[in-house]
């Protein structure tokens, strides 16, 4: 039991670092929205069309430069450091190429924005102004991650944290000069977040950068591109063989609950306005196994390099233990404090109402969620992360979509739910992809030992 509880401790010590750091990023777009409402609601509205297509586009580049974690991990783990510098380097060639990828893809975004029929011309074009302003943050962004990941890899996750606090902080007061046009800038409005974020994310780089290059802990580990110009395809390969089914993973989700709430809002202010207010907590909450997740990751890839099955079995399991002790203590407190949490978006009481249904929901999924994004981060510990891509698939737009379009807008199971019925469908989903995703590390915790390290040394 002793080394159940010291796994705890040294999981805990890597994942508080990532639970802050993952709520400044969160915190980042939350400040966007919010003073671009302060200057106009179309701007405020601008910014949310925005961020809905640069998310889910970002988060594929973050995605598959999810594969430099474990690989870094099981390196430092198995005492070859020497080989880190030419994997990170492999991951600047990955970010560089999947950057000038987004750019182009944002930069031509104008017929995503015009399939919104009934959208607003003024508000289009600030859409697009947004997007063409915060894509020139692309690169910045994915080349932190990268450094972030070798860092995190590395079991140093406190960088991250610190920077992302720091980026948090400088974000507001960039955006204040662009969206209001102070010391001279141009007048942008919801733009000037764009403008503001995409530098920010620069910033950061820029500063992750200059710490590694002075961190005693990362002197051995120098990944200059001049050094080495020509790209590894064998390297690239296997990182996108690993971070591929990832990223899609990560798309499969952010275009779920992007397609639910375009399905809930012809239900009405009401129900748009209760399912945002829930879906907004529900994020929030997600951070702490997340959070996990990405330290089972470090923890399982690292016990793998040393080639201890029985410690990477050990970390698996205190996570997920871990992951559903504070599951249930955040599902106990939305269910107690549903109401009073609503009111603090909203005060009318149908929306409070509305909001307060749909978190009730939120609570009963709340552990089979922990659970499916914990064993995603152990199984990407393993490099098993094809096994995450199906499972996600199968869960979210198979399963729940499917299940929840049934409950909210027709009779054909029972009379039409509206906005819960989403829920049950999430409910359905997460649940099914709990249960795969354990059954998944079960069968590979039965495998010989020797299979599952040559497995994960690919």
């Amino acid at each position: 039991m002793q080394k159940y509880f010291l796994e705890a401790r040294n999981l805990l010590v890597l994942a508080i670092p990532v639970i802050i750091a993952q709520i400044s990023q969160t915190a980042m777009g939350v400040v966007d929205t919010i003073m671009a409402g302060a200057y106009s609601a179309t701007d405020m509205a601008a910014v949310a069309v925005g961020t809905s297509i640069w998310l889910p586009a970002i988060l594929f580049g973050h995605g598959l430069l999810l594969a430099l974690t474990p690989v870094i991990a099981q390196l430092n783990g198995a005492g070859r450091r020497d080989r880190i510098a030419h994997q990170v380097r492999q991951g600047f060639w990955l970010a560089g190429g999947v950057s000038l990828l987004l750019i182009v893809l944002l930069y031509n975004c104008k017929w995503v924005i015009d399939t919104m029929h009934s959208i607003d011309p003024q508000l289009a074009s600030k859409a697009l102004g947004y997007l063409h302003a915060i894509m020139w943050g692309a690169p910045g962004y994915l080349f932190f991650q990268v450094i972030r990941n070798q860092c995190e890899g590395l079991s140093k996750t406190k960088p991250g944290m610190v920077i992302g606090f720091i980026g948090l902080l400088i974000n507001i007061p960039i955006n204040y000069i662009f969206i209001y046009g102070k010391f001279g800038m141009p007048q942008l409005g919801g733009g000037g977040c764009g403008v503001a974020t995409g530098s920010v994310y620069w910033l950061m780089f820029l500063m992750i950068r200059w710490y590694v290059k002075r961190a005693p802990s990362q002197h051995d580990i120098k990944p200059l591109i001049s050094e080495h110009p020509r790209p590894d395809w064998a390297a690239l390969k296997r990182l996108i063989g690993i971070g591929m089914p990832m990223a899609l993973a990560l798309f499969f989700e952010v275009t779920l609950f992007a397609v639910v709430a375009l399905l809930v809002s012809p239900l009405g202010i009401v129900a748009v306005a209760g399912h945002q207010i829930a879906l907004n907590f529900s994020n929030l909450m997600f951070v702490l196994p997340l959070s996990l997740g990405v330290g089972a990751t470090i923890r399982v890839g690292y016990r793998l390099g040393e080639g201890s099955i029985e410690g990477a079995r050990v970390a698996t399991y205190t996570t997920i233990g871990v992951g559903i002790i504070m599951a249930t203590c955040t599902a106990l407190f939305t269910t107690i404090f549903r109401e009073q949490i609503a009111l603090l978006y909203n005060g009318n009481p149908a929306v409070v109402a509305m909001a307060s249904q749909l978190m009730l929901l939120a609570a009963i999924y709340q552990i089979s969620d922990s659970v499916q994004v914990i064993g995603s981060g152990v199984l990407r510990g393993y490099k098993d992360t094809r096994a995450i891509f199906f499972i996600t698939l199968i869960a979210y737009w198979i399963l729940g979509l499917p299940c929840g379009y049934l409950l909210a807008l027709t009779d054909i199971l029972v009379p039409a739910m509206g906005p819960s019925g989403f829920w049950i469908g999430f409910i359905i989903g997460l649940t099914f992809a709990a249960i795969m995703v354990v059954l998944r590390i079960r069968w590979l915790h039965k495998q010989p030992a020797m299979l599952i390290l040559q497995r994960s040394s690919r």
